[in-house]
């Protein structure tokens, strides 16, 4: 059978399949092309209410678009700071005083049959050198007889210096008043602690104190040689006979069993154990110095002296502070001396044999202050 389709028929017709928006030849371009009869017209109102997509934004110009220019070169990379990196300056080596002068980090001294060295501990709390040395040949004028000693200070460098300063003018004032070398070396010991604890200054009464150890070198008309070696405190004489160590002063520690008993017999006298360390009234290691004060009279400055004679195979006697002491044994001590010593001609190897035990012990991890004298006694004072 044969269909014929009228023109304009709403069904085929393509001007009823017009998308919205579009123009319609048919019906001179109305705004609404779709005819109320056309079976097509809900599908042609849903496409025009459906709402665009979220993504889909409408492109609207604000302001026309800029001329075509060249493209902008590419961004660098920030180049990173320069690294500075400092130039290291080498320390000046410090600066060597004399005995009696301005201390500094490091003193030596060097005259003829002796030498000493010093240098300051590296401790937390050590703001300056505490330890003095006096070494005063030709004592009172009399060439046959000199005066070496060593003086360890602590809380402070007062009582150390006044006695590096005074001990040889009151030993050879007591020598004159005669009563034997030992009586004069005690008498001078008590007196330096007297006057130290009397004097003033403008600025602060004396304080602190200090350990002591003197070595008395006097030679007789026949050619006899004897040292007087006194001792208060922990500091300590060696000698070396023969090349074997001989100590000639015990030290005054508050772990000494003779020492305690002599403290806590006297009133209020109390020697305590502090963390493995025995202290006078919890307070000093050692029992005997020149100065403290607040401690008399548990701490004296009564010294132990003793008479040696002095004959060819005594060789170097050797004074120092606890700072070597508490790390370097005393045949150590003498070996290394000797060595040092035997390598220089004459008493130009004691000042290296004096450097090579400060080394010895700050090797050994000593932050405390540490001097050393060493007397050549194979050498005349005369």
């Amino acid at each position: 059978m044969s269909c014929a389709v009228a023109p304009g028929s709403p069904v085929f017709s393509p001007s009823r399949l017009l998308l919205p928006g579009a123009p319609d030849h048919h019906h001179g371009g109305s705004s609404n092309p779709f005819l109320p009869a056309s079976p097509l017209r809900f599908f042609a109102l849903r496409a025009r209410i459906r709402p665009d997509p979220p993504c889909a934004k409408p492109q609207t110009q604000t302001q026309p678009p800029a001329p075509a220019a060249t493209p902008a070169p590419a961004l660098k990379r920030r180049r990173p700071a320069p690294l500075l990196v400092p130039v290291a300056v080498p320390a000046p080596p410090p600066v060597l005083a004399a005995a009696n002068g301005a201390m500094t980090d490091e003193v030596a001294e060097q005259g003829e049959g002796f030498a000493a060295y010093c240098r300051k501990g590296k401790g937390r709390k050590r703001v300056e050198m505490e330890d003095r040395h006096v070494a005063a040949v030709a004592l009172g004028g009399d060439r046959a007889q000199a005066l070496f000693g060593v003086f360890d200070g602590h809380g402070g460098k007062s009582a150390a210096e006044f006695a590096a300063g005074n001990m040889a003018r009151i030993m050879a004032e007591e020598l004159k008043r005669g009563g034997g070398a030992e009586e004069a070396a005690r008498r001078a010991y008590l007196r330096t602690d007297e006057e130290f604890s009397s004097s003033t200054t403008d600025a602060e009464a004396p304080s602190g104190g200090a350990c002591c150890v003197t070595a008395l070198l006097r030679e007789s008309g026949n050619g006899r040689r004897q040292l007087v070696v006194s001792g208060a405190g922990d500091c300590r004489a060696v000698l070396s006979r023969g090349g074997r160590a001989e100590a000639l002063t015990d030290d005054h520690r508050a772990s000494r069993r003779d020492e305690r008993d002599r403290i806590e017999a006297l009133k209020g006298g109390l020697v305590l154990n502090c963390r493995g360390v025995w202290r006078v009234q919890g307070s000093l290691a050692v029992t005997r110095g020149i100065g403290d004060a607040h401690l008399k009279p548990w701490v004296v400055a009564e010294p132990e002296t003793a008479t040696v004679d002095v004959d060819e195979r005594c060789e170097l006697l050797i004074l120092a502070s606890d700072g070597l002491w508490d790390k370097v044994g005393n045949q150590e001590a003498v070996d290394a001396a000797r060595v040092a010593a035997a390598a220089g001609s004459g008493s130009g190897g004691l000042p290296a044999a004096c450097r090579r035990l400060v080394e010895m012990a700050a090797a050994r991890g000593s932050t405390d202050d540490i001097s050393v004298l060493v007397i050549q006694l194979r050498r005349p004072l005369r």
